[in-house]
Formats: C-alpha cells, sequence, structure tokens
C-alpha cells in the first residue's frame, strides 16, 4: 500500500509540474502593428511598429520568389525586379529568440516600369471647324475630371467583354489633367484579375447620326495591349450586338514590329442574323509607332458610306446604304483592354503601366 500510494504522490507532483511549466510559457503578444511603405522607382523602403515588439521580420513577394529579411529596429528596403503588384508581409515578434509568437499584416505595392517613350508632346492637330460643317459636340477634356457626359464601365464583363479580356476595369484607373484625357492599364492584381483599366462612354449622355468626327490621341503598346477609339448604336441596350452596329475608329493591337504602328478602321453589323465585318488598317513608316506622338483619327459619315482616315489621309471606306444599323444614332467608348482574343496575353517584353492619352473628341455636322 505505501508503495502505490508514493507512486499516486510522485505522478501527482509530475502532473503539477507539468501544468505549472505549460502557465510559464504564455507570452504576451504585440499589439498595434502599423506599417508605412515609400516606393522609388522598384525599391520599396518599409518601416514598422508595434506595441511590445522585441523584433520584426518581412517577406517580399514577387511571383512566386520570397525574399525574407530580419530587423530589430523595424525597417527594411528590398528592390523588385518586375513591375507590377507585389505583397509585404510584416511580422512582428514578442521575443527576438522565438519566431512562433507575432502578430502579421500584409501590404500591396504597384512597382511601375520607366516607360522609355514617355508623354508625347508634339503630333497632329486637325482644325475647330470645316467649310459646311459645324462642331456640334466636343471634349477637350479641361479641367481635372471627366465632364457628365461621361460614365465609367466597371468589371470584366461577360466573358471578357466577348472577348476574353484579361483586365478589370477601375474609375481610377481615368484620370483628366493638363488637357489630356488618360487611361491607364497596370499590371494590378484586383477582383481575382492580374490588369486593370478604364472604359467610358456616353452612352444615354451623347449620341450621333451622320458628320465628320475627330479623335486626337496617343496611343499605349506592347505585346496584349489593345486600345481603341470607338462606337456603338444607341439602341444597344434593346437590339443587343452586332445588330446595334459598331463603328471602330481605332484599334491597335500591341506587339514589336508592325503592330505598334498600325492602327485599323472596322464596321460589324448584323447581316442575315450573321456577325458581319468590314475594316482597313493603315501603318506608320518603318520606325515609327503611334505612342511617340499624338495622331488624329477620324471617320466622315454620311447616308451613302463610312470614310476613314489618320492624319487626314484616307485609308478605308465602306459603302453602308443598304445596312440599316449605320443609319442610327450612336454613342462612344473609349477603353485600353489587356489581352482578349485578338492581342493575346502581356508577355516579359510588355512594360506597365501603359497610358492611352487623349487630347479632344470632335463631332461636326453638316450644316
Amino acid at each position: 500500500m505505501r508503495h502505490i500510494l508514493f507512486g499516486l504522490v510522485t505522478l501527482l507532483i509530475f502532473v503539477s509540474c507539468s501544468e505549472d511549466e505549460t502557465v510559464d510559457t504564455i507570452v504576451d503578444l504585440p499589439s498595434n502593428l502599423v506599417t508605412s511603405v515609400t516606393v522609388n522607382e522598384k525599391t520599396v523602403t518599409i518601416t514598422a511598429t508595434a506595441s511590445g515588439a522585441e523584433n520584426f521580420s518581412f517577406l517580399f513577394i514577387q511571383d512566386g520568389e520570397e525574399t525574407f529579411v530580419v530587423s530589430e529596429d523595424g525597417t527594411a528596403t528590398h528592390t523588385f525586379v518586375f513591375t507590377g503588384t507585389h505583397q509585404i508581409r510584416t511580422r512582428a515578434y514578442a521575443s527576438k529568440s522565438s519566431f512562433f509568437d507575432f502578430i502579421e499584416k500584409y501590404d500591396s505595392v504597384i512597382i511601375e516600369g520607366d516607360d522609355p517613350i514617355g508623354t508625347p508632346t508634339e503630333g497632329y492637330s486637325t482644325p475647330m471647324e470645316y467649310p459646311g460643317y459645324e462642331l456640334v459636340w466636343n471634349d477637350e477634356f479641361e479641367g481635372n475630371s471627366l465632364s457628365a457626359d461621361w460614365v465609367h464601365e466597371i468589371g470584366n464583363g461577360t466573358w471578357g467583354w466577348g472577348n476574353n479580356e484579361l483586365e478589370y476595369y477601375r474609375s481610377q484607373n481615368t484620370s483628366v489633367a493638363d488637357g489630356l484625357l488618360t487611361i491607364t492599364a497596370r499590371q494590378q492584381f484586383y477582383e481575382n484579375f492580374n490588369y486593370t483599366s478604364s472604359r467610358i462612354k456616353t452612352q444615354g449622355k451623347q449620341a450621333f447620326k451622320y458628320g465628320r468626327i475627330d479623335i486626337r490621341a496617343a496611343l499605349p503598346y506592347g505585346k496584349g495591349i489593345w486600345p481603341a477609339l470607338w462606337m456603338l448604336g444607341e439602341n444597344f441596350s434593346t437590339v443587343g450586338w452586332p445588330s446595334c452596329g459598331e463603328i471602330d475608329i481605332m484599334e491597335l493591337i500591341g506587339g514589336e514590329g508592325l503592330n505598334d504602328r498600325t492602327v485599323h478602321g472596322t464596321l460589324h453589323w448584323n447581316h442575315n442574323n450573321t456577325h458581319a465585318s468590314y475594316g482597313g488598317s493603315n501603318s506608320l513608316p518603318s520606325g515609327e509607332i503611334f505612342a511617340e506622338e499624338f495622331h488624329v483619327f477620324s471617320i466622315i459619315w454620311n447616308e451613302s458610306q463610312i470614310r476613314f482616315y489618320r492624319d487626314d489621309i484616307q485609308y478605308h471606306v465602306m459603302n453602308i446604304a443598304g445596312i440599316p444599323a449605320f443609319h442610327e444614332e450612336f454613342f462612344f467608348i473609349f477603353n485600353v483592354a489587356v489581352g482578349g482574343n485578338w492581342p493575346g496575353a502581356p508577355n516579359a517584353t510588355t512594360i506597365f503601366p501603359q497610358k492611352m492619352m487623349v487630347d479632344y473628341v470632335r463631332v461636326f455636322q453638316e450644316e
């Protein structure tokens, strides 16, 4: 009996000690973790503070690659190699000797590449008046915001706006300053998409039938970049596409070689319940691309035909006399798509951000 009691006492003492040791290992975690991030080109500096923190670590995450940095003072610097949206994980530790007691937070940073072209300052322009025409509507993009004539389309549409595009359209990617409308396409992860851009339209605000239309713009460039200045029939909401008709005043399918120096003008419509299209293209001389200067993209549209121009050079014409869709009012759409069936996806040569800058849009009609 004495041996049994001794064993019980020994067991109780062991259990008691184990419970005491467990209580002793409980620590107070840091609190109020705050980070501040600054970006200088591709170099990021992050500073962290937290109440009760003895140590910090930072994990810089880029396209699956990770760089781990330990910092006692809560600061670290890292240079990212690629453009895009990258993540930084910050941890604040209760002890310098343990990496198991911590709190953490994540920050996103956007790294934008150096654009060797920059913002053009020169290029072709057209007058504010033409003989026999009256200026009936225009937007010179003065001020610091879009006029009430424009509305944003948000999201990725249905099946990438019908083209399997890769971007998510946001209003934040549109800006108006210094007399220019700028639509910026970014390599930025948002709402499960890897790219963001903007798409604006005048549907329900401004629509026109016939006349001369001039749009002065400098275009983005690079594989997978798809800027467009175009129009849809105002009856789109009731008859759908392609019955409403589509007038692509300008499209560019970015990429090295001929692509960045070629624009396309195309008409789409419904022919016997089938999508029909007819288009033409115009290219700058070898060595020039549309991102380097402003150019004016125009159509002259009347009861019988639509003619397409680049810098007052006609390069395409189509007879529309027998196509009802092109005798209705049309509204404008300006956008920069990323990826899609026609351009394909961006690749390692694509520089982000990419910008389409519009100086003006003007609509003239016969007096």
